[in-house]
C-alpha cells in the first residue's frame, strides 16, 4: 500500500469521526465526502474490466457500498435549529456502518499486501475475475457507492426537515 491508500481510506475514516459532534448539516459537508472518493477514482481507476465476472464483482461490490451507505445515512441524527437549518450528528451506528464499509476495503487492501495475495489470485481464478484491476474499480465502485448512499440518504432527509409542514398542536388543530 502506498502512502497515498492510508492517506485516502484515513480521510473518508475521520469525514465521519468528525462528525460525532453536532453540526450543520450543509451542501458543502454533503459534497466533501465525493470530493475525496473522487481524488480516489483520479488516482486508481485506469478503466473498467468487463471480461469473465469482472463487472458482476464491481456490482457486487457497488450493492454492498450502496447498502452500507444508505444504511449509515439513515442513522445520522438530525434535527432542525431555529434559524431555518438542519443540525447533524453522526451517531455510533452511523459511524460503525461507515466505518464497517471503509475499515474493510483499507483491511482488504492490508491483508493482500501481507500475504493474500495468493488466495485472492486462487479466488480470481476459480471465479473468472480476470485481473487485479477488477479488484481496484470493484474497491472504488464500493467506495464511491457508500459516499454516494450517506449523501443522498441524508440530502434527503435534511430536505424533508427544511420544507415539512410544521407541526401543530391540538389546540391549534381545533
Amino acid at each position: 500500500m502506498t502512502p497515498a491508500d492510508y492517506a485516502i481510506d484515513w480521510a473518508l475514516i475521520l469525514v465521519v469521526l468528525i462528525q460525532l459532534r453536532e453540526r450543520r448539516l450543509t451542501v458543502t459537508s454533503l459534497i466533501r465526502p465525493f470530493v475525496i472518493a473522487g481524488i480516489a477514482v483520479l488516482i486508481y481507476l485506469r478503466g473498467i474490466p468487463t471480461a469473465g465476472n469482472d463487472l458482476l464483482l464491481l456490482a457486487l461490490a457497488a450493492a454492498a457500498g450502496l447498502l452500507i451507505g444508505t444504511v449509515s445515512g439513515q442513522t445520522v441524527l438530525m434535527r432542525t435549529i431555529p434559524d431555518g437549518g438542519v443540525l447533524a450528528r453522526s451517531g455510533w451506528a452511523s459511524a460503525s456502518f461507515w466505518i464497517l464499509g471503509m475499515g474493510s476495503r483499507f483491511a482488504f487492501l492490508i491483508w493482500i499486501s501481507h500475504g493474500g495475495a495468493d488466495p485472492v489470485a486462487r479466488f480470481s481464478a476459480e471465479h473468472t475475475i480476470t485481473s487485479k484491476e477488477a479488484w481496484i474499480v470493484a474497491l472504488l465502485a464500493m467506495a464511491v457507492s457508500e459516499v454516494s448512499g450517506r449523501a443522498l440518504v441524508q440530502a434527503l432527509r435534511r430536505h424533508h426537515l427544511l420544507h415539512a409542514a410544521p407541526a401543530t398542536t391540538l389546540a391549534e388543530a381545533v
